[in-house]
């Protein structure tokens, strides 16, 4: 059974730098066919998909989110960590981490996501 747990402070100040980390167990995240990725939830809003590693390591992201997101990887700690930039007060939410099959856009694992808050 994989798990996946978010970790990460809970409330950022307003033009810092989000960072988060999914924590991996019951699976590798280098195990051929699967990407790890981020998506979040603002209040009152759906899901919105942020970005991913694969695998292999390639990243990708939501064209609206590409200039502010960066995602990678320690593979000795089976972790992938989202850091999201210049946040302002749009960018608060719950995020989950998730695992995806490469090539299929739903996610079968998630974790049970965290809240954040940006404050001014």
């Amino acid at each position: 059974q994989v798990q996946l747990q978010e970790s990460g402070p809970g409330l950022v100040k307003l033009s810092q730098t989000l960072s988060l980390t999914c924590t991996v167990s019951g699976g590798s995240i280098t195990t051929n066919g699967y990407y790890w990725g981020w998506i979040r939830q603002p209040p009152g809003k759906g899901l919105e998909w942020m970005g991913g590693i694969t695998y292999s390591g390639s990243t990708y992201y939501m064209p609206s989110l590409k200039s502010r997101t960066s995602v990678s990887r320690d593979t000795s700690k089976n972790q992938f960590t989202l850091q999201l930039s210049s946040v302002t007060p749009e960018d608060t939410g719950v995020y989950y981490c998730a695992r995806g099959v490469v090539g299929r856009d739903d996610q079968d694992y998630w974790g049970q996501g965290t809240q954040v808050t940006v404050s001014s």
